[in-house]
C-alpha cells in the first residue's frame, strides 16, 4: 500500500533521513522505532507531505505522492496524527472531529462523527465540552478520531502513548489493535518499543536517520541488540 524508495530529507544543512527505503501492506501494523532525534517523525512528516525529500519516491497505491499537497494527500486515504496531538483546544470535541472531515462531503458528516463515537465512547459523554480541557489520554483518542473522520485506508500515529499513564497506554493500543483488525492499515511510530513491537506485525529500527534493522516484529522482539538498545533488556 505504501512504498517509500530512497528518501533524504534535509533541515538546512542537517542530513536528517539518509537513504530510507520500507514499506506497509494493505492491513499490517508497522512499527518505526528508535531513539529520540533518531528521524521517525521527520519520516512521518515526509510521507503526509509536510516535508520533501531531496531523492526517491512516494508511492501510496500505486501512485507517486511525494510531490502532492498535504490536503491531496489525505483525500487520497491517508491521514496522519502528529506527535504531541494538535488538537483545536478551543473547540468542542465535535467540531474538532467536524475538522477532521475537511476533505469529505458534507453529506454522511453525522454518521462520520458517530462511527467515531463508537470507537470512543469517552468522546461521546464530552462531545460539547471544550478540547482543552480534556485529559491527555482524552486528547489523544480525540487526535485519533479526528484523523478518522477522513476515512483513512492508512493511518499513521506518531508517539500516540507519549506522556500518558500506563494504564491509559494500554488502552490506546487496545483502540489502535481494534482499528487495525477492523480493516485500517497502521504505520506506528513510538518510544515505547516493547508496547509498539507487541502489537505490529513488523518493524524497522531507525538510528540516527538511517534504517539498521527490519524484520518481523516477534523477531525483533527476541532480537539481543534490540532488546538491550529499546526494550531495557
Amino acid at each position: 500500500m505504501l512504498k517509500v524508495n530512497s528518501i533524504n530529507v534535509y533541515y538546512g544543512h542537517i542530513h536528517a533521513i539518509k537513504d530510507v527505503s520500507f514499506k506497509v501492506e494493505k492491513g499490517e501494523i508497522v512499527s518505526l522505532i528508535g531513539a529520540n532525534g533518531a528521524g521517525k517523525s521527520t519520516i512521518l512528516k515526509t510521507v503526509s507531505g509536510l516535508l520533501r525529500s531531496k531523492t526517491g519516491s512516494i508511492e501510496f497505491n500505486d501512485q507517486i505522492i511525494g510531490n502532492l499537497a498535504p490536503h491531496k494527500i489525505v483525500e487520497r486515504g491517508l491521514a496522519h496524527v502528529p506527535e504531541g496531538r494538535r488538537i483545536f483546544l478551543r473547540m468542542t470535541v465535535e467540531e474538532n472531529l467536524e475538522m477532521g472531515a475537511f476533505t469529505q462531503p458534507k453529506a454522511g458528516m453525522d454518521e462520520r462523527v458517530e462511527r467515531v463515537f463508537e470507537q470512543f465512547p469517552r468522546l461521546k459523554e464530552r462531545r460539547r465540552q471544550i478540547a482543552g480541557t480534556l485529559s491527555g489520554g482524552e486528547q489523544q483518542m480525540l487526535a485519533m478520531g479526528r484523523a478518522l473522520m477522513s476515512d483513512p485506508e492508512l493511518l499513521m500515529l506518531d508517539e500516540p502513548s507519549m506522556g500518558l499513564a500506563p494504564l491509559l497506554v494500554e488502552q490506546i493500543f487496545c483502540i489502535i489493535k481494534s482499528l487495525n483488525e477492523t480493516g485500517t492499515t497502521i504505520l506506528l511510530v513510538e518510544q515505547n518499543a516493547n508496547m509498539a513491537l507487541s502489537i505490529s506485525h513488523r518493524g524497522y529500527v531507525l538510528e540516527t536517520g538511517r534504517i539498521v534493522k527490519a524484520a518481523p516484529s516477534k523477531e525483533l522482539l527476541d532480537d539481543e541488540s534490540v532488546k538491550k538498545a529499546y526494550l531495557g533488556g
